[in-house]
């Protein structure tokens, strides 16, 4: 039962991992941008969910309702003024632009919060647990943050491929000159694929913040796992971003069981072993 467990909690662990993953698997597919500030996004929604609590004595949960429209207006700003312009043919601009702000934002983040972790609080929800048979049980809260994955992911999907936003998304990723003369703003299409990003950003920062601790300087951990499980599902396929985060969180399941430093390992060694025999992930991207 000791497996089983393994493989249950791996599963919805790849949840909180495929939230990580969703936003940087969005803005990769809409506008070729790897954000190396991604993890540090994250951990920046954690501490704003973290500030929102204390100051309004709320619970962390509801402090999405404040956190995610923040970082939806930070990612629309953010590539309006600043990622757009370094946007072209040449891929290090971005690179060395994301890089410079994941160090400003740890820099930042350091100087007001400190090095000491912090935890936020969501009450008996994180004790909650429903009874399986054969005596194990499942925590309320991971089951929640894989419904709230499964939910975004399905969310993202519709908006790609059903609506007005995903048409101007696909028309700006495949060709944007093309896009601009038939009268889409690809610098605003842009802003909106980012600030859909973060929004998923700010869900995945307020659960990284009640699940474990945390402090400035995890964020490169948590871009780290969110692309593992891109890259194992394969880029540009949203549900493949969701079994890329189950294969890694079972993966370091295993790799726990066998032996308490093997975790990370474990995961790791899943990734390269995917990469070896897929180089492209194992889903293709789908297109349409």
């Amino acid at each position: 039962m000791d497996w089983v467990n393994a493989v249950i909690q791996g599963i919805l662990l790849g949840g909180l991992y495929a939230l990580f993953a969703a936003g940087l698997s969005l803005i990769f597919g809409v506008m070729r941008l790897v954000n190396i500030a991604h993890g540090d996004l994250i951990v920046l929604a954690a501490f704003l969910g973290l500030t929102v609590t204390n100051t309004l004595g709320i619970n962390p949960l509801l402090s999405m309702a404040i956190v995610v429209p923040i970082m939806a207006t930070v990612g629309y700003a953010l590539q309006r003024l600043v990622l757009n312009r370094t946007i072209g043919d040449d891929i290090l601009p971005p690179l060395l632009v994301t890089f410079g702000l994941s160090v400003i934002i740890q820099n930042a983040l350091l100087e007001i919060y400190t090095a000491d972790p912090q935890k936020m609080n969501a009450g008996a929800i994180e004790t909650a647990s429903v009874p399986l048979p054969g005596g194990l049980n499942v925590g309320v809260l991971p089951l929640l943050m894989f419904a709230t994955a499964v939910v975004i992911i399905a969310g993202l999907e519709w908006v790609f491929y059903r609506s007005a936003w995903g048409r101007a998304f696909r028309a700006a990723s495949d060709n944007p000159q093309i896009a601009q003369l038939m009268g889409l703003d690809k610098n605003h299409v842009y802003a909106l694929a980012m600030a859909l990003s973060l929004m998923i950003v700010g869900v995945a920062g307020v659960f990284l913040g009640i699940r474990t601790s945390f402090d400035p300087a995890i964020g490169p951990g948590r871009l780290i796992f969110g692309f593992e499980a891109v890259i194992i599902g394969g880029l540009g396929n949203m549900w493949g971003t969701l079994a890329g985060g189950i294969i890694l969180g079972v993966s370091q399941n295993f790799g726990a069981l066998i032996n308490p430093g093997w975790q990370l390992l474990a995961g790791h060694l899943a990734f390269l072993v995917v990469l070896a025999v897929r180089p492209r992930g194992l889903f293709a991207r789908i297109e349409g």
